[in-house]
């Protein structure tokens, strides 16, 4: 299907009608879209402007790298420039602010930092340097959780001893849970993830449909994202609430089966600490224990427990939906994508970018 037939003008101002009209019957609305990609259209089309103003659309814990801890960033740092050890990381990562340094700040002081696209590009900077320790920088959810186990296979199978993956996987539901539980958020309804949807399906999301929370699956294009609102409208005003996949041409209600597989033959869940959120239960992955001499944590001592935010930053209200990245004292001033303080400012999915680009 050809790519104009989802940002048609005329099928968008009459889904914008259908919301209003929808809208008009219902009290405050507040929908969370918990992907970053949605985060960034829905301000690059100007969409929160389009719908009345009873319904809200809440940025959520929707981007990795912004959900990573800040004491991550600092072990990464240690790890180059007192332990020699070459970091391999997706280019997100490199100027993140831990609390004390970043990638960036340790390459400029003569670290080994290497800007890699797949954690097999890791894998062959591990092999360039047979000497000098590699790890690969594990950040993400369900969507890259398979590269990174695949990676991990040919370690294995190759022999690689000298390259090892810090793991910062987070899984998603877990985190939907946690923030259903905090009865300050007021969320109503969820607009899911179109990229993690496709990786672990429709029935992954059942804890939503037990709890009566409306969810919809969307893709990224503005009917895509129009159409999943005015949707999840009609089950609050119905009263139907259920998981909807409406980004069928990509997810499949069984997810992607060889990619869960693989996550399952690499990883276990783990408790893993989100950043502004705390320590969720099982909502991350750390590397089975036959694959310990490939996880960095164990070879290098370098675990995360701790969530350390840098002051005055409001990241972590901002991942939980409490606080509009405007409403940050460092926005715009103190922080700016140039000089961020947060890594929601410097992410290509972070709330704050997306306000410092397109405004509310």
């Amino acid at each position: 299907m050809n790519t104009l037939t989802f940002r048609d003008t005329a099928t968008a101002q009459r889904l914008i009608a259908a919301i209003k009209n929808r809208a008009g019957g219902l009290g405050p609305v507040r929908i969370m879209e918990v992907c970053g990609t949605h985060t960034m259209e829905i301000g690059r089309l100007g969409m929160r402007k389009l719908l009345p103003e009873n319904v809200e659309l809440v940025s959520g814990p929707g981007c990795p790298v912004c959900v990573t801890p800040a004491p991550y960033f600092d072990a990464l740092a240690v790890l180059a420039l007192e332990k020699n050890v070459r970091i391999a990381a997706f280019g997100d990562l490199f100027r993140v602010p831990g609390n004390r340094t970043s990638l960036a700040e340790a390459k400029a002081q003569g670290a080994a930092v290497d800007i890699v696209t797949s954690p097999l590009a890791a894998a062959d900077i591990a092999e360039q340097y047979p000497g000098q320790e590699t790890v690969f920088t594990a950040v993400g959810f369900e969507t890259t959780a398979p590269s990174t186990a695949a990676a991990v296979r040919e370690a294995v199978s190759k022999n690689r001893t000298n390259l090892s993956f810090f793991s910062a996987h987070r899984l998603v539901p877990p985190a939907l849970e946690a923030l259903l539980s905090d009865p300050e958020l007021r969320i109503n309804a969820f607009l899911l993830p179109g990229h993690v949807s496709a990786i672990i399906g429709e029935a992954a999301y059942g804890p939503l449909v037990k709890r009566k929370i409306p969810g919809v699956i969307a893709g990224f294009e503005p009917l895509d994202i129009l159409a999943g609102v005015l949707s999840l409208l009609d089950m609050l005003a119905g009263k139907r609430p259920s998981v909807k996949n409406m980004y069928s041409r990509v997810v499949r209600t069984e997810g992607n089966v060889a990619a869960r597989k693989l996550i399952d033959e690499i990883y276990e869940p783990c408790d893993a600490i989100w950043r502004g959120i705390g320590t969720l239960p099982a909502s991350g992955l750390k590397l089975r224990p036959r694959y310990a001499d490939f996880d960095a944590a164990r070879k290098f001592g370098c675990a995360v427990d701790i969530d350390e935010t840098p002051a005055g930053c409001s990241c972590g209200d901002v991942l939980k939906g409490l606080r509009r990245p405007d409403a940050c004292p460092l926005f715009g001033t103190a922080c700016t994508p140039g000089h961020p303080v947060g890594p929601c400012m410097v992410s290509s999915e972070g709330s704050c970018a997306a306000y410092f680009k397109y405004g509310w």
